[in-house]
């Protein structure tokens, strides 16, 4: 049977539509997702300055950190282009019995119109594993810093770059990883990020639109490289602790999986 081919959008961004089954199955009903949530829920907190204020969520895919930011006491607008994730996303909302009404406003918009349809300037932004997926990725960070008030702090969780040319080679994928061949393209349903980022795009593309880095974590520093994975609740447990214990020290969060950052907009008088 021929693989079913998806096309990129005109701006060269990959959407989701069609592969919510997948895009759950894969990445949060399996290991890595389960760890990937833990470790936001241990991160986010120390990494953010959270006070109930407003928050977009930009590509929020199946809802799980709109759902998370709602528990907190946030009001939040989750902005996603994908008409799939964001019907699923609405019906496990409204199933689920901790969030608060009315909590959660939805968006069916990509993030290249944000400034038009949910301008702000909002506070706090959260944007979580999206960058990887568009085709500008440079150009999304700059619209993000125009979203942000003074002041205001973007949560921003990118696909390494690094880790993935690391992981390639511990694969035995040597060429593949000396030619740097690491991004997908997008046309199958393999979830590899068709613009993977790195820690240094990421402090050049910040300083050139006046943003700070706060802090930053990795996520997933260990986990893919294990030969054996865990086989018991009391290995899941260690593992975690390692993971949370190294997330912030360099020179380990460089590897990780996901890189977690935190960048603040300086306040117009600075």
């Amino acid at each position: 049977m021929k693989p079913t081919s998806y096309e990129l959008t005109q701006a060269g961004d990959r959407y989701f539509d069609g592969l919510v089954d997948k895009f759950s199955r894969s990445l949060y009903q399996a290991p890595r997702g389960e760890l990937r949530l833990a470790m936001l829920d241990y991160l986010l907190p120390q990494m953010l300055d959270l006070r109930e204020q407003k928050v977009l969520d930009v590509g929020g895919g199946l809802g799980q950190q709109a759902a998370w930011l709602a528990e907190q006491g946030h009001n939040v607008t989750m902005a996603e282009p994908s008409d799939d994730m964001l019907n699923y996303a609405k019906a496990w909302h409204r199933d689920a019995k901790t969030l608060p009404e009315s909590a959660i406003t939805y968006l069916q918009a990509p993030l290249q119109v944000l400034t038009v349809q949910a301008p702000g300037p909002w506070p706090l932004i959260t944007c979580h594993a999206v960058l990887e997926w568009l085709g500008d990725p440079q150009t999304a960070l700059a619209t993000l810093s125009q979203l942000m008030a003074p002041g205001g702090q973007l949560s921003l969780m990118v696909f390494n770059r690094d880790a993935l040319r690391f992981s390639n080679a511990v694969k035995g994928n040597l060429e593949k990883a000396l030619s740097d061949r690491l991004a997908g393209q997008g046309k199958r349903q393999r979830l590899t990020p068709i613009s993977p980022v790195s820690h240094a795009e990421i402090e050049q593309w910040s300083a050139a639109n006046g943003l700070r880095i706060d802090a930053v974590a990795g996520i997933r520093v260990f986990q893919d490289y294990l030969r054996q994975p865990p086989a018991t609740p009391a290995e899941n447990a260690t593992l975690l602790a390692l993971e949370k214990h190294y997330c912030r020290q360099d020179p380990h969060w460089r590897l990780g999986r996901y890189l977690l950052y935190t960048l603040i907009k300086p306040e117009a008088a600075e």
